[in-house]
């Protein structure tokens, strides 16, 4: 059991319907209501990690400098928290000053302009 497996108690009240609901399912199972209540944070928290709407949320919010790449980490991952963090360093990066290459033309031919207004 590593450092961070270690039990931590935790306090929280809950409708009274619930805990009686929790308790039938222990002692249905033959377990106790903890061993319940973390399976089920652990569901939550997996499903949760694994949907798309969280990961943008995720990387929206590291974009915007509101979570520290750690807590990235603890969200969705070591490997989708490092490619967040590679991605990231290349949006801030600034842009490369190419020139346009003087042998090609990009148009091959003459250029077309189009007016957005005439598409309505």
């Amino acid at each position: 059991m590593s450092a961070s497996d270690d039990p931590r108690r935790v306090h929280f009240q809950s409708p009274e319907y619930l805990v009686d609901r929790l308790d039938a399912i222990a002692d249905l199972y033959d377990t106790d209501r903890t061993d319940l209540l973390v399976e089920a944070i652990r569901e939550y928290i997996d499903e949760t990690a694994d949907s798309e709407t969280f990961q943008k949320l995720v990387a929206t919010k590291y974009y915007d400098d509101q979570l520290e790449f750690e807590t990235v980490k603890q969200l969705v991952g070591a490997e989708t928290a490092q490619r967040l963090r590679l991605l990231k360093a290349d949006l801030e990066d600034e842009p490369l000053d190419l020139a346009a290459p003087d042998d090609v033309d990009v148009y091959d031919g003459d250029a077309v302009s189009i007016d957005p207004a005439a598409e309505k």
